[in-house]
């Protein structure tokens, strides 16, 4: 037992409290054990000279103690900072840096500032852990205010300290723990358990293969408990670390693109098409849901260079001879005026007795350089004579589902999900992007082979 009661391998109680600081871009007081200290985050619309032109951001960082950190008062920086602060800013930096895909970031400075505020062993280590929760909220922000199509941070990163103290290896030493080592060493990791930064160093004595092992090991624990902790401190923000990747849904309309989301979410970040700064408008030409579909994705792409996604659907019915198929949005003349086209479609079936219908999706997928990906889907049903429920858009109180029994204006978005004609048009989507992405990484290790 340590003199605070805690065991060798165990850490100290930590507390993170994110946006701490209203007026920054992100930010949060971490608290391990005594130590605490405020991370901020904030954003420059600006890199330094030497990434000019570059298409490539920044991430930075600055460490300080403030005066009263310590039992001591610890003097002021000057404009020359102190030997100490200088490499710990460095470390921060280095470390925040391999957390961001920096061309992702674009042309943009994020600087992390750290200031102690009380100090108790492991400033250094507390400060990357704390920056590292301050940077997701800042690109929290960066996203919802569409300066970003999605989050840019690819690792989550956390430190902890270690060290051997009376011949005892133990982890997240605290001041007089530290103070008094043997060994002393900190780690930096990331969510693989990759180290990014391993500092050690035999202050008292030099340190045996075994005593390594062993730092090691309580050095990965401290780091999994820690990413717990930012974890639940960053709460729904926390998707905004190692994200999926991003495709842009070429589309205006908000209730494509929430299904889209939802039905392609364990593969892709779906982004709206204007979060990359495209409006549109996309002329359809196509007399096809492939082409039409085809035509949206690839227009997107192009102007966007990101990879894109793309449906175009509507409704089949066999007595009206296919109509109104590709115009399905249009089929009254004003697009999306669905109230004009049921009332449309109710005039154009009266006294049919054949009330067969579908609805077909055809779902397109553009990666820059590469031919387009098309998957379909098709949805069976009938039209009724009267609209019935509220939900859905489209033609959906008209168009009923016969293994639901009811039509797709009286589902939940879970039930249609599991029948309609984007789930299965999605369903299929997917199984070709993850072969292709299967392909991709063959290929790959072929290629290190």
């Amino acid at each position: 037992m340590r003199e605070d009661g805690r065991q060798p391998d165990e850490k100290r109680p930590v507390k993170i409290e994110p946006d701490f600081v209203r007026t920054a871009w992100g930010s949060c007081l971490i608290a391990t054990g005594k130590t605490r200290v405020i991370c901020t985050a904030s954003v420059e619309e600006a890199v330094p000279q030497f990434l000019k032109g570059k298409g490539q951001g920044w991430v930075t960082a600055e460490y300080a103690m403030l005066p009263a950190s310590t039992p001591e008062r610890k003097k002021r920086d000057g404009i020359k900072k102190d030997g100490r602060s200088v490499e710990i800013q460095r470390l921060i930096g280095r470390s925040l840096r391999q957390a961001v895909d920096l061309k992702a970031l674009g042309e943009r400075t994020i600087t992390l500032d750290c200031d102690v505020l009380e100090a108790d062993g492991g400033t250094r280590t507390a400060s990357v852990t704390g920056a590292m929760v301050a940077l997701a909220c800042a690109v929290d922000r960066l996203v919802r205010e569409g300066k970003l199509v999605a989050s840019p941070i690819v690792h989550q990163v956390a430190a902890v300290s270690a060290g051997v103290v009376g011949n005892v290896p133990c982890l997240d030493l605290c001041y007089r723990e530290d103070s008094s080592a043997q060994v002393d060493m900190n780690f930096v990791m990331n969510e693989k358990g990759e180290f990014i930064e391993l500092q050690g160093t035999g202050e008292g004595r030099a340190f045996t293969a075994e005593e390594l092992a062993t730092l090691m090991s309580y050095g990965r624990k401290g780091i999994d408990e820690l990413m717990a902790a930012q974890r639940e401190a960053l709460g729904d923000r926390v998707r905004h670390i190692c994200p999926k990747p991003v495709m842009l849904a070429a589309t205006g309309n908000e209730n494509k693109l929430r299904e889209l989301q939802e039905l392609l979410r364990e593969d892709y970040t779906v982004a709206p098409m204007a979060a990359a700064g495209f409006f549109g408008p996309i002329e359809e030409t196509a007399v096809t849901f492939a082409g039409n579909a085809v035509i949206k994705a690839e227009a997107v792409c192009a102007a966007t260079g990101l990879p894109a996604i793309a449906d175009d659907s509507g409704l089949v019915v066999e007595a009206l001879d296919g109509e109104p198929g590709v115009y399905s949005a249009r089929y009254a003349g004003g697009h999306g005026d669905d109230e004009a086209n049921n009332d449309l479609l109710l005039s154009r079936m009266e006294g049919k007795t054949d009330r067969r219908a579908a609805y077909e999706c055809a779902i397109a997928v553009k990666f820059p350089g590469e031919e387009p990906l098309v998957a379909e889907g098709r949805c069976e049903g009938t039209i009724l004579t009267a609209r019935q429920g509220t939900g859905g858009f489209g033609y959906d109180p008209l168009f009923y589902c016969e293994p639901l029994g009811k039509t797709f204006a009286e589902i939940t978005d879970q039930e249609k999900n599991t029948v309609s004609h984007r789930a299965k048009a999605c369903e299929a989507m997917i199984g070709i992007l993850r072969r292709r992405a299967e392909e991709k990484r063959r290929s790959k290790d072929s290629e290190t082979l």
